[in-house]
């Protein structure tokens, strides 16, 4: 029987010649991920179980960016918890304010994450690295603790859902709508513990800010993770950010999947998620009537990535945020944040009226930076949606593009670039 992407991956990291979905693995760990709020937690149960040394300093990433800069004294508590573990165990990838961004955008920018790596992080969106063909995936902060303690990781291996992607998206379809598209179609449990694995000749036509997207959000439909082939766009991204080897896996042609799915991208559109589920799906030409929003919010690990930020600054240039409609761009890492100040986009959303901040999750998870009121509704770049993720639980939030959430910004209700002339 043969093996999926992610199955060949996970043997290579037990020591085994050969896995099957169902089988539960010991792998060795090439990256441990922690962040701000869930950092502190692995690190009490450490302390639980008398751990005083890491398995490899080098091996470990602790991001903070969930309420960086801190927003009140509890989350400076945390930041000061995970700063002195840093410090006490010489952490080499630790990530405070100055040099940190949102975590999922951060970790490939910075090499750490190459093709064929197994990876866990204290985080459900750790799945985002599967672009780059790695098996990555989200844990609890008690298996992060182990993780950083031993280097290992217990794992009942996935079976697979295979998405042959073929076409070419229209001019303002992205990463985001084809995600959105496939969760709308297959439910947010319709890969419940299952490898989404990605192939098709329609990849080619997917940049790596799409594929970052796509796997950040397998999460969203209960993937154990999302994975895309190892091509050549793939290969350059790690050539220019990494200096680590990389290594290759393929599926078996004979591989073994619970469900196979043909997407074809060139007719897919714009696509929107209406509260409170991320399955709750309608294509821009379904919306019946106006829905009118308070907020606009283009940035998160999903989509705060420099594509995204010159997708929003194209339709923003030359137009103002709607009267009454707050808009606020979040660049994913300082990196991102220079090159957008560089390429002249801070100027242009700022000029429509825009604010745009240091990166931080924020907003996403109602951290700050955007936490919405009763009644409020916003349009948010981001990957969930559920009841009072951005704020108040009669808050409403609409996933949807960077594309739909400029445009919406400026008409101050859902709507494409096209409504826009674009």
């Amino acid at each position: 029987m043969g093996m999926t992407m992610t199955q060949k991956i996970l043997a290579a990291a037990a020591g085994l010649e050969s896995v099957e979905a169902g089988q539960l693995i010991e792998a060795n760990l090439d990256l441990v991920l922690g962040n701000d709020i869930t950092s502190p937690v692995a690190i009490h149960e450490m302390d639980k179980f008398n751990s005083d040394k890491v398995f490899d300093k080098d091996k470990i990433a602790l991001v903070m960016d969930h309420f960086i800069p801190n927003k009140d004294i509890k989350s400076a508590e945390h930041c000061k918890c995970v700063r002195e573990f840093a410090c006490k165990h010489d952490i080499t990838n630790y990530f405070d304010v100055g040099q940190m961004g949102i975590e999922h955008a951060l970790l490939p920018e910075q090499g750490l994450t190459v093709a064929g790596d197994v990876i866990i992080g204290a985080d459900s969106h750790t799945c985002t690295y599967g672009a780059l063909g790695a098996f990555s995936t989200g844990v609890g902060s008690t298996d992060m603790a182990a993780g950083m303690a031993t280097g290992k990781a217990w794992f009942k291996v996935p079976s697979a859902i295979k998405f042959n992607l073929v076409g070419k998206p229209s001019k303002w379809v992205s990463g985001k709508d084809v995600i959105l598209h496939i969760i709308g179609m297959i439910g947010v449990d319709g890969a419940l513990y299952k490898s989404m694995e990605f192939t098709g000749e329609g990849i080619q036509y997917l940049s790596m800010d799409d594929r970052f997207t796509i796997a950040n959000m397998a999460i969203e439909a209960g993937g154990k993770n999302g994975i895309f082939p190892v091509d050549d766009l793939a290969k350059e991204y790690m050539k220019e950010h990494s200096k680590r080897e990389y290594k290759v896996y393929e599926a078996d042609e004979d591989a073994v999947y619970d469900e196979e799915y043909t997407i074809d991208l060139s007719t897919l559109k714009s696509t929107v998620a209406f509260p409170h589920l991320p399955e709750n799906t309608k294509t821009v030409d379904e919306i019946a009537e106006d829905v009118v929003i308070d907020q606009s919010v283009i940035g998160s690990c999903t989509n705060g990535r420099m594509e995204d930020l010159r997708t929003a600054a194209a339709i923003l240039k030359g137009r103002k945020v709607k009267k009454g409609v707050r808009c606020i761009v979040i660049p994913a890492t300082q990196a991102i944040y220079l090159q957008a100040m560089e390429e002249g986009l801070l100027k242009i959303f700022i000029e429509a009226g825009a604010a745009v901040s240091t990166p931080t999750c924020g907003p996403c998870l109602g951290g700050y930076m955007g936490v919405l009121a009763a009644g409020e509704r916003c349009i948010s770049t981001t990957n969930r949606n559920f009841v009072g993720r951005m704020g108040h639980v009669e808050s409403e939030v609409y996933l949807a593009s960077p594309a739909v959430a400029a445009a919406s910004a400026v008409t101050g209700k859902i709507s494409t670039p096209d409504e826009l002339g674009l």
